[in-house]
């Protein structure tokens, strides 16, 4: 999983993960960082195997630490993060080493994360919507009461 380490390592990886924790210093809500990004990550490994998919997970980690580096972009103005992600990870997936295919692959699933109309499907694209929706412990949030997820999006018992 060398090239996890280098986007990881990545000096534009790095300052976007920055710039997200900077815009979210003060949001009483879940943030997008490093922890949520390996949430993602992990989850995804789990419900890769639990649905026999066989998605390459080395194609899933790099979408699930990628998908949510533009988020800054959209505090800053306006444009939905999923493409603001998408706009923002090429270069880093071309500088550690993913072929064109894969960036393509990966690039489709940053763009539809939070696009429901992938949710059952079993891809990549699929897989890192349900992985992402699935990483929030609401059950175990502050702020649960006062979020604007709705109660049916809320994951309120432990599943993951």
């Amino acid at each position: 999983m060398e090239r996890l380490d280098r986007i990881l390592r990545h000096p534009l990886y790095q300052k976007y993960v920055m710039a997200n924790e900077e815009a979210e210093v003060d949001r009483p809500f879940c943030h997008h960082d490093m922890g949520h990004f390996l949430d993602v990550a992990r989850i995804g490994r789990i419900l890769n195997l639990e649905e026999g998919l066989g998605l390459n997970v080395e194609l899933l980690y790099a979408a699930a630490l990628l998908h949510d580096i533009g988020r800054h972009v959209q505090y800053a103005d306006g444009t939905p993060h999923e493409i603001a992600s998408a706009r923002l990870a090429p270069q880093i997936l071309e500088d550690c080493g993913f072929a064109l295919e894969e960036r393509e692959l990966i690039l489709e699933a940053i763009l539809s994360h939070r696009d429901k109309s992938v949710a059952e499907e079993k891809s990549l694209r699929g897989l890192l919507y349900r992985a992402d929706k699935a990483s929030r412990p609401c059950f175990a949030c502050k702020m649960e009461g006062t979020c604007n997820w709705k109660n049916g999006k809320k994951n309120l018992t432990l599943r993951y």
